[in-house]
């Protein structure tokens, strides 16, 4: 089966350090596949290197079976690879809905003149941009804070409008930057949930997350890095008991 994205030798150097060395994994079709490590093994530089935030030193990126290796963050975004970050990314002083409005922008044939002159394009954009985001709110479990300023919402709320904003770009691939951080037992759960309605839709989900219990619970498979390289791979039970990982986390 044709990976969904495949990572071969993908390395990046700042300076002298390697963030990232010698990383080769893929994502499958409809799969969860978790990336953890311990602070600083470079599972965010992973994130953006996939999404072209930045340059590879060396090594390949390809998204089903393109290479989009050094692509710009819009251009990986078009092709339909999407991502939220670890510090919740929103536009906070627009509503909720407003946000998923934007968001969907990539999606619309509407251009500078259409806008300037209110052509059916643009009215026909705006409508369904509007219908998007609408459905949207729904999927993700807010609809009744649509017309709340993004900043007034709940931090769990927050991170399932961010969660939408990435979704209503249409990816065929989400990756997850710790959405469960500062979140509640309760709403770990409730989060769990969105992201196995999101690949009920047929995404496939490359998440970063520290919450052990979460990892163990939602991933098909686990990449483990340890200073930027990978030290183990296998199902959620074969990394668990994996002496490397064992070491990396608690210490020889």
């Amino acid at each position: 089966m044709e990976a969904v994205l495949s990572l071969d030798g993908l390395t990046r150097f700042f300076g002298g350090l390697a963030a990232v060395r010698d990383l080769s994994f893929e994502v499958r079709p409809g799969e969860i596949l978790s990336l953890i490590g311990p602070n600083g093994a470079g599972k965010t530089t992973v994130f953006n290197l996939i999404t072209g935030a930045l340059l590879p030193t060396r090594g390949k990126v390809a998204f089903q079976d393109r290479d989009i290796t050094g692509l710009k963050p819009f251009e990986t975004t078009a092709r339909g690879v999407a991502r939220t970050f670890q510090t919740t990314s929103l536009f906070y002083e627009e509503s909720a809905v407003d946000n998923l409005i934007i968001g969907y922008r990539c999606r619309t044939r509407m251009g500078f003149w259409d806008a300037l002159f209110q052509t059916g394009r643009c009215r026909d954009d705006e409508r369904r941009s509007r219908e998007k985001a609408r459905s949207m709110l729904e999927f993700i479990g807010i609809e009744n804070r649509g017309h709340d300023l993004a900043h007034n919402i709940s931090q769990e709320s927050q991170k399932r409008l961010a969660i939408g904003l990435a979704l209503i770009t249409e990816p065929k691939l989400l990756l997850l930057d710790e959405p469960m951080g500062g979140l509640t037992e309760e709403e770990n759960v409730s989060m769990m949930g969105l992201i196995q309605k999101v690949r009920s839709r047929g995404v496939s989900i490359l998440l970063i997350e520290h919450k052990m219990k979460v990892v163990m619970n939602i991933s098909d498979r686990v990449v483990v890095l340890n200073y930027g390289q990978k030290i183990a791979e296998g199902s959620p039970a074969e990394v668990a008991g994996n002496p490397a990982v064992i070491e990396a986390y608690l210490g020889s």
